[in-house]
């Protein structure tokens, strides 16, 4: 059977294969994402597609160097109003980005491809809307400093899974994907696949 590989050094994907009682490895896949994304969006390439792109580019190049295993890669897109943000660089940024999504409904893109034999053989892009609440200053400033350097790795400077659930009044989609993996449509192809024991 094949080695499954995560070609994604986030700690939350992770852990979420962990919980899932999943064996893999991590190997994490290097490349330029800023200058893929600004490239796709000087093309008018809509967020989803994005997210697909980037989460597909990760599996392949980690693929090339592991042809017959199955090697997941991931990415995220947040958009709001067209505008799509990236992990937030330091805490002022991401209380910046939490300051413009305060009271109004974004949504999350999340895509997942799975490459084997050096080409992809599924793929999920789940879209969340979240809605945050209309929350004061004072309220994000106690929220940074309890989650502290922790939400830079959130695409969204918010961490769902922690405290980071207290900025939400209404959320629309599956729970795993605002984590960043479609995990259960992930599982149902792996199990139906044969890939892992059913």
């Amino acid at each position: 059977m094949s080695e499954i590989i995560l070609a994604s050094g986030s700690e939350i994907r992770a852990q979420m294969l962990r919980d899932a009682g999943l064996v893999f490895r991590v190997f994490p896949a290097r490349i330029d994402e800023a200058a893929i994304k600004a490239s796709l969006l000087a093309e008018n390439a809509p967020p989803r597609d994005v997210a697909d792109v980037l989460a597909a580019l990760k599996a392949e190049r980690v693929a090339g160097k592991n042809p017959d295993d199955l090697v997941i890669g991931a990415d995220q897109v947040l958009e709001l109003d067209g505008t799509i943000f990236s992990k937030p660089a330091d805490l002022i940024e991401a209380k910046a980005q939490l300051r413009a999504l305060v009271g109004k409904t974004h949504r999350l893109h999340s895509a997942a491809v799975i490459y084997h034999g050096q080409r992809p053989i599924w793929r999920q892009i789940s879209r969340v809307d979240l809605t945050m609440r209309d929350v004061s200053e004072a309220f994000l400033d106690r929220y940074i400093d309890q989650a502290g350097p922790e939400i830079l790795y959130s695409v969204g400077a918010y961490q769902i899974e922690a405290a980071g659930i207290r900025l939400f009044s209404k959320i629309d989609g599956p729970y795993h994907a605002i984590l960043g993996l479609p995990l259960i449509e992930m599982l149902n192809f792996l199990h139906s696949a044969g890939h892992i024991p059913s």
